[in-house]
């Protein structure tokens, strides 16, 4: 283990304090192994639920999974209740909250990628970009099951063409299940300006003084969690944070300076020791090497160190107001006597952002960075401000998903895998620990119908239901050493490919427009090598073909078609070649 200075100890044992233990094995006490799963709920003591997914979070982005971020009310969540560190999402958005919010893989829902721009009706193949009709939502199960259902922040789960009127909605929330939505339609917007909808209908931007959309859209979560306390409540809460524009008040960003100038290479040391430290990452963890095509933080200019550090302050100020809100929330539900008997479950929906490339986007998101660093750093006041829409350097997404290779976007679990944080007072009675079952986004939902003693149905209306593929992980919250909900999980984004079996992963990155039969493929024992860093393939040939027939068949069970370039919208944003920038975007074509 790397030798650690008096910072970054200090910064270990007050997080080790925070995870409840300091214990020989920090936060990996055994409970009794009778521990039971928890019981079913009655209809007086169906617990609230809350939903909250951060956004472009990576794995290493919170202070409970390692990181030098200050998040309080997070890791306080997780000092009383569980972090999972095999959590795996779809790499991207949209199939992500398509995976929560349905417990059906995403091709399945035909939400592969993102919504379609405009749909075609004649499209039922796995990229039409519009949930079907029979495929419940948690928040269709949950209403039926007697619970009011809120959704807040951000949607991105709908055709673009959609606009809220009638015949022209039906993949807005309130047709999916939420009695209210209030939050922004696409995939970002400007946290100060959003474009927002509320329930069916578009709303003007705001535009006052002081205000931010982290903060409005935990109002109205607050306030429906003030409600009706005899009925159980449903909040979907959905932040914008941290996905950029990477937009705070300056206060936050003044608060970490001087910190990220230390640079993003020697910060993954420091976050590798302190997951270690923590148990979110076992002894024998290596930090993959730097993506090539991303620069190492000596050969940076002093001049591109100073604004570098400056965008990675902005972006950790960003996940601490974030945090704050958050911790609102939770100090009602403290306040109300409601917080022992709710379900809080914390996920991101997929890795660290790498769409900025190398420089950073300054003014606007998704265009090409023509400023100098000399010219950025006279303007650097207006990162974090309306007066900017900006991204950070691509190799801070490599220090946000430490220790693994990549981030957003790619297959391996640097785009993959994300915190996950579950409180549960009532219920949860070892509080800090690490749980390491696997567990991947589509078992989110059918957990929290568990939790609410209800299930997806089979059919509704008479009309058959399209199978859940998720499974609940109650009995892995009672218990640590409960059997993992699966074993088994196929991945697919833009032809790049992926297969999970216990401790085997196998992943094959695909070239655009390239023949699918010539990928080359890699396999890794993530037990004993949790980065990725020791390629198997040449030395295990036999079980590379086990498990490349497993992914077959797999896709074969969830998807239609099994595998297929990208829509081309997509296509070309990331060429996956290796290069240090992504491909720009034609003119009309930025992503939204």
């Amino acid at each position: 283990m790397p030798k650690l200075n008096r910072m970054t100890r200090l910064a270990c044992t007050a997080a080790l304090i925070v995870a409840g233990s300091l214990a020989s094995q920090p936060g990996l006490a055994k409970a009794p192994a009778s521990a039971a799963a928890p019981a079913p709920t009655s209809a007086q003591t169906r617990p609230n639920i809350v939903l909250i997914v951060l956004d472009d979070t990576g794995f290493s982005d919170i202070g409970a999974f390692g990181s030098e971020i200050r998040t309080p009310n997070i890791d306080a969540l997780a000092a009383g209740g569980l972090r999972y560190n095999h959590f795996d999402t779809k790499a991207v958005c949209s199939p992500t909250r398509a995976a929560l919010l349905t417990g059906r893989n995403p091709q399945t829902v035909r939400m592969a990628d993102l919504p379609a721009k405009v749909l075609n009706p004649a499209d039922m193949t796995r990229d039409r970009g519009e949930l079907p009709q029979n495929a419940s939502t948690i928040a269709q199960v949950l209403h039926r099951a007697g619970y009011a259902t809120h959704g807040y922040g951000k949607w991105h789960l709908a055709p673009e063409d959609e606009d809220g009127s009638p015949g022209h909605n039906g993949s807005w929330p309130l047709q999916r299940g939420f009695d209210d939505f209030y939050g922004f339609f696409l995939g970002w917007s400007d946290q100060y300006h959003p474009d927002l909808i509320e329930g069916n209908r578009t709303l003007p931007k705001p535009d006052r003084t002081g205000y931010h959309f982290s903060v409005d859209i935990t109002d109205h979560a607050i306030k429906a969690l003030s409600a009706n306390p005899a009925q159980p409540q449903f909040v979907y809460l959905a932040f914008g944070a941290a996905h950029a524009p990477i937009q705070v008040p300056k206060a936050y960003i003044d608060a970490y300076a001087g910190i990220y100038e230390k640079g993003w290479d020697a910060l993954r040391h420091d976050r590798l020791a302190r997951q270690k430290l923590m148990g979110i990452m076992p002894p024998q963890a290596e930090l993959s090497p730097r993506a090539d095509g991303d620069r190492a933080w000596a050969d940076l200019t002093p001049a591109e160190k100073t604004v570098f550090a400056r965008f990675m302050a902005t972006y950790a100020g960003f996940i601490t107001h974030t945090d704050e809100q958050i911790g609102r929330l939770v100090q009602h539900l403290k306040d109300t006597g409601q917080f022992d008997n709710t379900l809080i479950i914390l996920v991101s929906d997929n890795g660290a952002a790498s769409e900025a490339g190398q420089k950073g986007s300054f003014d606007r998101m998704y265009r090409p960075n023509t400023l100098t660093p000399e010219q950025m750093l006279a303007r650097l006041d207006e990162l974090g401000t309306d007066k900017t829409q900006s991204e950070y350097q691509r190799p801070w997404a490599y220090l946000g998903s430490t220790p693994y290779k990549r981030y957003k976007i790619w297959p391996q679990l640097g785009g993959v895998r994300t915190p996950m944080v579950v409180s549960w007072p009532g219920r949860i009675h070892d509080g800090g620990q690490v749980r390491s079952q696997y567990v991947d986004a589509v078992d989110i939902a059918p957990t929290l119908a568990a939790a609410a003693g209800t299930a997806f149905p089979k059919a509704v209306a008479g009309r058959a239901e399209i199978a859940v593929a998720g499974k609940s992980i109650l009995p892995t919250i009672a218990n640590p050493s409960a059997p993992a909900a699966r074993t088994v999980q196929y991945f697919e984004l833009r032809g790049n490919r992926a297969i999970t079996q216990g401790k085997w992963r196998a992943l094959a990155v695909h070239p655009r427009d390239g023949d699918f039969a010539k990928d080359v493929w890699q396999l890794f024992d993530t037990e004993a090598d949790p980065a990725e860093n020791h390629d198997l393939a040449a030395a295990m040939p036999a079980k590379l073909k086990e498990l490349q027939a497993l992914w077959w068949s797999e896709a074969r069970k969830y998807s239609d078609p099994p595998l297929a370039e990208a829509p081309k919208p997509f296509r070309y944003r990331e060429m996956f070649d290796g290069s240090g920038d992504r491909t720009a975007a034609p003119a009309g074509e930025e992503p939204k």
